[in-house]
């Protein structure tokens, strides 16, 4: 049984619960925690019921307790259950943080009688038996005949338990004899107010628990084990769902918790270098570092499992939070700054190929306290962390990793499996500088000082930064999502990554979570196409060099994939890391990604396009010479992204978005076939190439057949695919590709379709249809950068601005922007910062600068 199979409502009920500030979980033991059983020295717990009350005990916020009927010693012993769980024994008389109530010499007196009483009434009975506590005595008739127990328990009940001063507790097959009040809901009510907790959950399953049960009101979750009359809210039938339902109230609870701590995804940052990425959180924290590469195992996973995945943190000793962070202009430097305190990150450029180093220097007046607890691998091998004088070694991963940190006196702690360090600094003594490098095992000084190595890094940006021709709308914007979208290019191979993050999810505790850490033809293509529009052509050549390396591993360029590894190798299985709980609780955790084996035929139009706004760029750079201009081996990689068109166009496919589902015939994969074709007969026209006239017939066929089979007259709108009535995004398209001339009539009503079905305030979503999976997603920003350009084409230029200044809105305060946005919840979802996003943002302010309205290019 899964906890799925619990009652619907139940499980809604300890959902809602999951979610209050503070939490009291609480049970009964026998029959709850551990079934009942003939000898009750051996009612042991299920294993699962004890591991997950403990890891509740073990949450923020949360408070774990068990209350019995039991002595306390006797539920200490036979329970195991670890300390982290509070035990109350004797029906809520008896606490494991001291004995509530203290016994009078009267009552101890009292006491004895009751228990000579018992045992006489057990002696005369056979198979009755007599528990003694510190206040109470008990009488269990579970073993003894039903006709000698009732015998028993109605001597009980006219002899000791009508004496004065005795208070009686009946339970299943057991009378309880106590000198001073006993009730489990007093004990719930006294635990639950030393804890200060919003809501209680209580598991019970005798009539002593109706106590219980009957203190609990608005948001508290009763329920009861088992069969008979109670005040309970929820049953389940055994003690087995009870473990069940334990675990699903943890796994709640867990994710919740998550979910309220993890930093919202607009504020992460990115540091780059040509080679590496990293992420910083709004208060110092590196919480995403892979190494070797970026597509490589985490180091430091914090961003999807908390401190326990690995995290290096710098933060004040006197506890406050950040005044600001920001950017150092023109550069991918990051400085967060407290009260009297800075932190200043940045990916070192001056390294060998085999290493990836990050550097921080704290500065100030006021002591930090550092956490340096690297996690390779995703955590999956134990770290051991020795110190030397000039700093840290990382043992436990075949790649050495090293922090150089001279005079820092580290503490080393350890944690599970792993060591951490932690440190007090004081740079009112000078700057104190961590260096930490991965791939190698060099501790000492480097050949160059901290400040020349800062000042090459942000020379590197700079000098590129300022030679941008960007739009003069929102310039420091622009700047900095080109920046952005420089960062994420892979130097070394010449690859483009779509995003520098995995499993960032699209839907919060949903399952929509991939890895964007590798190189898409499609979105490669357009973050070049983006940065040679602002005058960036080293990048859009770089990586067309890339693609010929992959081609010339291919039979043919139909062959291609939709993504690739940063190096242009086939990507291994999607696979889900079970042990990192994934950001805001949101699992699975992947690496890898099953796209990679997708048919998606719309990738050769953004190539295409690319070769040919590099040619023109070339042209406007005073290159004059038309085989310079559009070389021989940039047009043979046009014609052969024609001949892999020519072969396809009339397959069905997954389409732009890699639906996980059948092919079908996709608009925009017809209409980027057809932009195949058509820029390519462009260029052979303007570069004095020769054009095939099976090309100028091949456009034509593909518009005619995409005019025909993509519109729906039901709908009044082109669709997402030609056999169906559902509206995508993308077949925008249809327009702002000039298949169809933007005053159509066709191309207005699609984009009011697309307007009325897709857009929610600030945002637009890419569909709405089934796609087989579970759970939503928030809007796309660069479909809403799509809808400004369409805007602008059908005369809407008012809409158009209103919707790009809401773009603009939702940008992090360092200027990123993630893959979505969730207009009702107001927050960034996806992976970040997501390369389409930038692209469409700059389009959108180049379009928008221009003094009319933008025609078709």
């Amino acid at each position: 049984m899964s906890a799925q199979d619990l009652p619907i409502e139940l499980r809604r009920a300890l959902a809602a619960v999951a979610r209050m500030p503070r939490l009291l979980v609480a049970s009964d033991y026998d029959g709850t925690l551990a079934p009942i059983v003939a000898d009750p020295a051996k009612a042991y717990p299920h294993r699962e019921s004890v591991s997950a009350l403990r890891a509740l005990a073990g949450l923020t916020a949360t408070t774990a307790a068990v209350i019995s009927g039991r002595a306390l010693r006797d539920l200490a012993a036979l329970s195991r259950l670890p300390v982290e769980v509070q035990l109350i024994g004797s029906h809520g008389s008896e606490f494991d943080v001291g004995f509530v109530h203290a016994i009078d010499n009267d009552a101890k007196q009292l006491l004895r009688e009751v228990q000579n009483s018992l045992t006489r009434i057990s002696q005369d009975n056979p198979g009755a038996s007599v528990e003694i506590k510190p206040a109470s005595v008990a009488l269990h008739v579970r073993n003894a005949a039903p006709e000698v127990g009732r015998r028993a328990l109605q001597q009980a009940r006219q002899g000791p338990a009508s004496w004065v001063g005795v208070q009686v507790t009946e339970g299943k097959a057991v009378i309880e004899l106590a000198v001073i009040q006993t009730d489990k809901g007093a004990a719930l009510d006294i635990i639950r107010h030393q804890e200060g907790a919003s809501a209680a959950v209580f598991f019970g399953d005798d009539v002593t628990d109706e106590k219980a049960f009957a203190r609990l009101a608005g948001p508290d979750v009763g329920i009861k084990v088992g069969e008979g009359d109670s005040q309970a809210d929820y049953r389940v039938d055994s003690t087995e769902e009870v473990s069940k339902a334990l675990a699903f109230l943890l796994e709640e609870r867990r994710t919740w918790l998550a979910g309220a701590s993890a930093p919202r995804i607009e504020r992460l940052t990115m540091l780059a270098s040509p080679r590496a990425k990293s992420l910083v959180t709004p208060d110092g924290t590196i919480t995403w570092f892979c190494h070797p590469e970026p597509d490589s195992a985490a180091v430091f996973a914090h961003l999807l499992g908390g401190t326990q995945a690995g995290h290096f943190t710098v933060a004040p000793e006197r506890p406050g939070l950040p005044l600001s962070q920001r950017y150092v202009d023109g550069t991918m430097t990051v400085e967060t700054r407290w009260a009297s305190l800075q932190v200043v990150d940045y990916l070192p450029h001056d390294v060998p190929p085999e290493r990836t180093d990050l550097t921080r220097v704290i500065t100030g007046d006021a002591k930090a306290v550092v956490t340096f607890a690297p996690r390779p691998e995703f955590g999956q091998v134990p770290v051991t962390l020795v110190r030397e004088p000039a700093g840290l070694r990382v043992h436990g991963t075949n790649d050495p990793i090293v922090l150089r940190s001279p005079g820092v006196q580290w503490t080393i702690i350890e944690d599970g499996i792993h060591h951490l360090a932690t440190a007090v600094v004081d740079p009112s003594r000078g700057p104190v500088v961590l260096e930490m490098r991965c791939g190698t095992s060099d501790l000492a000084p480097a050949m160059v000082s901290e400040p020349d190595r800062r000042t090459e890094a942000e020379r590197y940006w700079r000098t590129w930064s300022d030679q941008l021709e960007l739009p003069p709308l929102k310039p420091d914007l622009m700047k900095r999502s080109a920046l952005t979208l420089r960062g994420l290019v892979h130097a070394p191979s010449g690859s483009i990554m779509a995003a520098a993050t995995t499993s960032l999810p699209e839907d919060i505790g949903g399952v929509r979570n991939w890895d964007y850490r590798y190189c898409w033809l499609r979105d490669a293509s357009l973050t070049a196409h983006a940065l040679v529009t602002v005058g960036s052509l080293t990048e859009a050549e770089e990586f067309l060099a890339w693609v010929h390396r992959v081609l010339d591993t291919l039979a043919g360029p139909e062959r291609l994939h939709p993504l690739y590894t940063l190096y242009g190798e086939t990507l291994g299985p999607e696979a889900v890391l079970d042990q990192l709980p994934g950001y805001a609780g949101s699992r699975p955790v992947r690496v890898g990604n099953a796209a990679n084996m997708q048919v998606q035929l719309d990738v050769f139009g953004p190539i295409v396009d690319l070769l040919s706004a590099l040619a023109t760029a070339r042209e406007h750079k005073g290159i004059t010479d038309p085989a310079k201009a559009l070389p021989d081996r940039d047009w043979e990689l046009v014609t052969a992204m024609v001949s892999a068109v020519q072969r396809r166009w009339r397959e069905p496919d997954h389409g732009i978005w890699e639906i996980r589902g059948n092919p079908r015939h996709h608009v925009y994969s017809k209409v980027m076939g057809w932009l195949t074709v058509d820029r390519a007969v462009r260029l052979a026209e303007r570069f004095g190439r020769h054009v095939d006239p099976a090309w100028l017939e091949l456009r034509d066929t593909i518009a005619e057949e995409v005019k025909a089979k993509g519109w729906n007259d039901d709908v009044q709108s082109y669709t997402a695919a030609y056999d169906g009535a559902d509206l995508d995004a993308a077949t925008l398209h249809i327009g702002l590709s000039g298949l169809i001339d933007p005053s159509d009539p066709r191309f207005a009503a699609t984009v009011v379709a697309t307007e009325a079905e897709l857009r929610s305030g600030s945002t637009v979503y890419r569909y709405h249809h089934d796609d087989g999976l579970p759970g939503g997603e928030g809007g796309f920003h660069l479909c809403a950068a799509w809808l400004v350009e369409a805007y602008l084409l059908i005369g809407k230029r008012s809409d158009a601005e209103a919707l790009f200044a809401q773009l603009v809105d939702v940008a992090g305060p360092t200027g990123l922007l993630s893959e979505e946005y969730d207009p009702v919840a107001e927050r960034s979802l996806g992976n970040h910062p997501q390369a389409y996003s930038h692209l469409g943002l700059i389009r959108c302010a180049q379009l928008l600068s221009e003094p009319v309205p933008a025609l078709v290019q």
